[in-house]
C-alpha cells in the first residue's frame, strides 16, 4: 500500500517507515505536523493515512483535524490513528461520517508487527478497528439514551466486540458463544439503537457511533 505517515518523533517515525517497508508497503509521505499532513493526504491520496493524534504546531488535535478534513475531500480515505491517549471525541469525529475505514490504536499497546500490519490491512479494506482499552473507556461513558440502556449485558459485550472490528466468528470466539448466538444478539442490538436493514452492512459501524453519540 501507499501510506502517508504523520509522526513528530523522529525515532518513531523512522522506525515506522522501516517496519512498513519490511512488510512491503511504501511510505509516500512522512510529515511531522498537521498542515503538512493535510497537504500530503489531499495531494498524494494514499491508500492509508497513519496518523498521530497530537502534532505540531499546537500538540492538541492537529493530526485528527487534518485527517477529518482530508476525509471530507476524499470520502472513505482510510485513517488509522496512533495515540498515547484515549480521547472519546476523537473517535466520535472520525466515526461520524459512518464510512468505515477507521482505526484507533494506543501506541504503548502495539507490540506485534504482524498484528499491526493486519490492522492496517483491515482499515485499508474498509474495516473499523479500535484498541480494546479505547473501546472499554468509550463504552463506560454514562448512558443517556433509552435505546442504549435497553441493551442487555451480553449485547453490550457484543457491541464492544463490534467496535474492535471483530467478525461474527471472532466475537463468538472471544465470548465463548456460537456464531448463531452472535447473529441473534446483533439482530437485537440494531433495532434497539434505531438501525434498520436498509442501512446495510454499515450498521456495524453505525451501532458503535450510535452509542458514542448518546
Amino acid at each position: 500500500m501507499r501510506i502517508v505517515l504523520a509522526e513528530d518523533h523522529f525515532l518513531l517515525r523512522d522506525g515506522l517507515i522501516r517496519l512498513l517497508g519490511a512488510f512491503g508497503h511504501e511510505v509516500v509521505g512522512a510529515v511531522d505536523n498537521g498542515p503538512d499532513l493535510l497537504t500530503s493526504l489531499t495531494g498524494l491520496r494514499p491508500d492509508l493515512a497513519l496518523v498521530d493524534v497530537r502534532l505540531p504546531p499546537t500538540f492538541a488535535d492537529e493530526g485528527l483535524r487534518a485527517a477529518v478534513m482530508a476525509r471530507r475531500e476524499i470520502p472513505g480515505l482510510p485513517v488509522l490513528l496512533l495515540s498515547q491517549y484515549v480521547e472519546p471525541l476523537y473517535a466520535h469525529e472520525l466515526l461520524a461520517d459512518g464510512g468505515g475505514s477507521v482505526g484507533y490504536l494506543l501506541k504503548d499497546r502495539v507490540s506485534n508487527g504482524a498484528e499491526f500490519m493486519s490492522t492496517i490491512q483491515c482499515v485499508a479494506q474498509g474495516g473499523t478497528v479500535m484498541d480494546p482499552e479505547v473501546v472499554t473507556k468509550l463504552m463506560h461513558r454514562k448512558d443517556r439514551d433509552q435505546g442504549v440502556g435497553a441493551l442487555t449485558a451480553r449485547e453490550r459485550e457484543v457491541l464492544e466486540c463490534l467496535a474492535q472490528g471483530r467478525s461474527n466468528a471472532g466475537i463468538a470466539e472471544a465470548l465463548f458463544i456460537t456464531e448463531k448466538a452472535v447473529a441473534k444478539h446483533i439482530g437485537n442490538i440494531f433495532p434497539k439503537l434505531g438501525l434498520h436493514p436498509d442501512e446495510g452492512d454499515n450498521r456495524r459501524v453505525l451501532a458503535v457511533l450510535a452509542y458514542l453519540e448518546r
